[in-house]
């Protein structure tokens, strides 16, 4: 997808607090751009800078095949949240969304939490995923692993010609709180589950609490399963391990598996079937778009339902095309985005 570049990124800086961020806006072409706050000890600024134009372009991606009338954003809080995170930063960054007036909207995402947005809720209204009794939806995570799945089901029928996930061997990697979310859905229907974490009491728990099969991080990868399932950070499919890869496809929660776009056709060549990460992941992105019209949890989870038919669409038209998954999806965004371009007075 040709997108032309940003909008507009911010480079956020307040003294008294010792605030460092940086908010991108990829796209506002189908509405204002959502995407949540990312919060991490970046090396430098720069790392920063390229996560937040990477993660901002994949909102862009993701609430358009989503069908959202919503552009792509995303915001980065440079810094370890466990030691520098205080009320008064948060605070600080809020003013700073708010200044965009309404160009972006925030959410939660890697290292923010719920209580942060609330409080960001008291400094301006452009805000998404607070809690329930501030008039939000909660945590996202559930919802997100509940879109994973139901795009599992369609993997699973493109493949295999059932929906069904009784008896397959599915890796989780990373099981923070989408990933044991997904291990607990993925036990309902009759899953076989192995997990792999950086956090050993993470595995610790999916295995004592729904009898999931322990591997090492490095390995997860390479085991031999039905489905692998990043969801923990990006960049782990990469010229390295896809060759590694002993699995028939990739579905996860993880935004930006792909280490680059030619990765695509490196799962491709390997005979992997890529679920774009996008088109799979935006059960939450749904759920807390829900918000801006009034929070309703049956019309959300419908929604989010809907994840299994984009899913099997994108695929579908991939194999018809004979481009990759990634192309399609791309495709079908840039349609809806080109679309509306061509509307607007």
């Amino acid at each position: 997808m040709q997108d032309g570049g940003h909008e507009q990124v911010v480079f956020c800086y307040d003294q008294p607090t010792g605030l460092r961020a940086i908010i991108a806006v990829h796209s506002t072409v189908l509405g204002p751009a959502l995407g949540g706050t990312r919060f991490r000890p970046y090396p430098d600024e720069t790392a920063a800078l390229v996560d937040v134009l990477r993660l901002a372009r994949g909102m862009t991606y993701k609430n358009a095949v989503a069908g959202l009338d919503l552009g792509g954003g995303k915001a980065v809080v440079i810094g370890d949240p466990g030691t520098v995170r205080t009320d008064a930063l948060i605070r600080a960054y809020a003013r700073a969304v708010d200044a965009l007036g309404g160009r972006y909207l925030t959410a939660e995402d890697v290292g923010t939490t719920i209580a942060d947005m609330d409080l960001i809720r008291q400094v301006t209204p452009h805000v998404t995923g607070t809690s329930e009794s501030a008039g939000g939806s909660g945590d996202p995570s559930p919802a997100t692993a509940w879109g994973v799945r139901c795009a599992m089901h369609a993997v699973a029928e493109h493949l295999w010609g059932d929906p069904g996930l009784d008896g397959r061997h599915v890796v989780v990697s990373g099981v923070g709180k989408v990933g044991s979310a997904l291990v607990a859905l993925l036990v309902e229907v009759g899953a076989k589950v192995t997990v792999a974490d950086v956090d050993p009491a993470k595995v610790d728990r999916a295995v004592a609490e729904h009898g999931a099969t322990a591997v090492e991080v490095e390995r997860a990868h390479t085991v031999d399963c039905d489905l692998y399932a990043p969801c923990a950070l990006g960049g782990v499919l990469n010229a390295r391990t896809i060759p590694q890869l002993r699995c028939a496809a990739v579905c996860g929660s993880a935004n930006n598996q792909l280490a680059e776009p030619a990765d695509a056709d490196r799962l491709a060549r390997q005979g992997v079937l890529y679920a774009p990460d996008f088109v799979v992941n935006a059960g939450g992105v749904i759920n807390i778009a829900e918000e801006l019209g009034g929070y309703d949890r049956a019309r959300a989870r419908e929604r989010i339902d809907g994840i299994q038919a984009t899913t099997a669409a994108v695929l579908a038209t991939a194999a018809a095309e004979d481009v990759t998954p990634l192309t399609a999806a791309l495709r079908l965004a840039e349609r809806r985005i080109q679309s509306a371009r061509q509307e607007a007075p």
